[in-house]
């Protein structure tokens, strides 16, 4: 992490000359523009200009129609990026380069409410008026191919060669295999003031794992896209690609995004999730987590965000697809972990595609709905989610997601009227999208046989 003035050090003695000045996206990516050392430090540390389209596009960077805050019919105006200096960082894998998050504003220097980060904010403004904070952690799984991302597109992703050819989950000896990158990847983000915890083989061959610490729930959202840009930016320096996709091959397991949460006492930093004397949940913590429970299927679009993220969940996958809790149990979609300070909820649902600072944001309004109505805990689940009858279930699809999402009056109310629709907006036209292309499975199975 930079001061301003370790960066204006760095930038007189020749060391950092770029200044990378991004904003997350709808996406959850990182964008924007490189500036001078010079330049930031003269004059976009106070802030700078980008397109508000930004917040308009698809995946593509399309321009899409129909939304309120930005269109063809309005000019696509400019907006103001007014960097956190908080984020201010070194890049190492980057020669020479620094980056800092900014926040989305209008030219009144009013938060954007559209824009990511500021939905999170909210959700943590309403947190600090109780007195608490948020500290969360995202565990981000992604397959490694040995092609480069020019060679994947070239055979048009088909046929890729994972970095392994077995079952990875644990394994010692083929993640020796892949500690080129992986070492990168770890080194890499450390210094970039990411702690990391360790990484690992997943269940899939050449799928990895990375772990990092906990942090305040703005932090954290910052650190994840940090490191997932990081993670692609290594991967291609090492002539490699990596995929965060959901679900990139339908008879491989799925890329997560396990989120964890815990609130804490913002005067005394003391945790709110502690169990009492006797081992029992704490009233704030069956209330956070009722409050989950009875809304998954309202927040699910912020978790699964695409299409391709409802083929991640199938029976016997680790995925979860039905709305239970429980202790310690891989089958639920919200598992309770941890002792002491270290207790938590570990939500389930999410895929490695999510934007993070949506997917907390939505986890943590549930939560605050708990809290706020006092909902009752009922009983934990045990045994197999996966084949227990008579049990509400997820959204099986992107459709139902946003079905959920439109009847929500909690995140109506959380999130703004304004915000609900726009993302409304941006999940059907994914699905418009989606509907309108012919698949490879389409032609292979009906070409010649239809």
């Amino acid at each position: 992490m930079l001061s301003v003035d370790q960066l204006s050090d760095l930038v007189a003695a020749g060391e950092i000359d770029t200044v990378i000045t991004c904003m997350p996206d709808m996406q959850g990516r990182l964008v924007g523009k490189r500036m001078t050392g010079s330049f930031f430090l003269d004059s976009a540390i106070k802030e700078s200009h980008s397109c508000n389209y930004l917040l308009t596009v698809d995946m593509d960077m399309e321009p899409v129609p129909g939304y309120r805050s930005a269109s063809w019919e309005k000019g696509y105006g400019d907006f103001a990026l007014k960097p956190d200096l908080s984020t201010l960082r070194r890049i190492p894998w980057l020669p020479g380069t620094a980056l800092v998050i900014c926040d989305t504003q209008d030219h009144n220097g009013e938060d954007i409410p559209t824009a990511p980060r500021a939905i999170l904010k909210k959700q943590l403004k309403r947190l600090a008026g109780k007195g608490i904070t948020a500290k969360m952690a995202s565990e981000l799984e992604f397959f490694l191919f040995d092609d480069s991302y020019r060679e994947a597109h070239e055979k048009r992703y088909h046929d890729l060669q994972t970095a392994s050819w077995y079952i990875e989950d644990y394994h010692v000896f083929q993640t020796s295999k892949e500690e080129g990158v992986m070492r990168a990847i770890r080194n890499g983000l450390e210094g970039a003031g990411i702690p990391v915890e360790n990484s690992k083989g997943e269940w899939g061959p050449g799928q990895e794992e990375v772990n990092v610490r906990y942090a305040e729930a703005l932090d954290m959202a910052d650190r994840h896209v940090i490191l997932k840009n990081g993670i692609k930016e290594i991967a291609h320096l090492h002539g490699k690609s990596v995929t965060f996709m959901a679900k990139w091959h339908y008879d491989l397991a799925g890329n997560s995004c396990h989120i964890h949460s815990s609130l804490w006492d913002a005067k005394k930093d003391t945790p709110l999730f502690k169990p009492e004397n006797d081992g029992e949940m704490t009233p704030l913590f069956k209330h956070f987590i009722a409050g989950q429970l009875s809304a998954l299927q309202e927040i699910s679009y912020f978790l699964a965000p695409y299409v391709n993220s409802y083929k991640r969940f199938a029976n016997l996958s680790f995925a979860p697809t039905n709305a239970v809790w429980s202790r310690d149990n891989r089958t639920a979609a919200l598992r309770v972990l941890g002792d002491g300070a270290g207790t938590r909820v570990e939500t389930r649902v999410g895929g490695a595609d999510l934007n993070p600072y949506l997917a907390y944001a939505a986890i943590l309004a549930a939560g605050l709905g708990g809290i706020e109505r006092e909902l009752e805990l009922g009983e934990e689940f045990q045994g197999d989610a996966y084949t227990k009858e008579g049990i509400p279930s997820l959204p099986r699809n992107l459709r139902d997601a946003l079905s959920a999402l439109e009847g929500s009056e909690m995140l109506r109310a959380a999130f703004g009227e304004e915000v609900i629709e726009h993302y409304l907006h941006t999940g059907r036209w994914e699905q418009y999208e989606y509907e309108r292309r012919i698949t490879d499975w389409e032609l292979m199975r009906g070409f010649e046989r239809g």
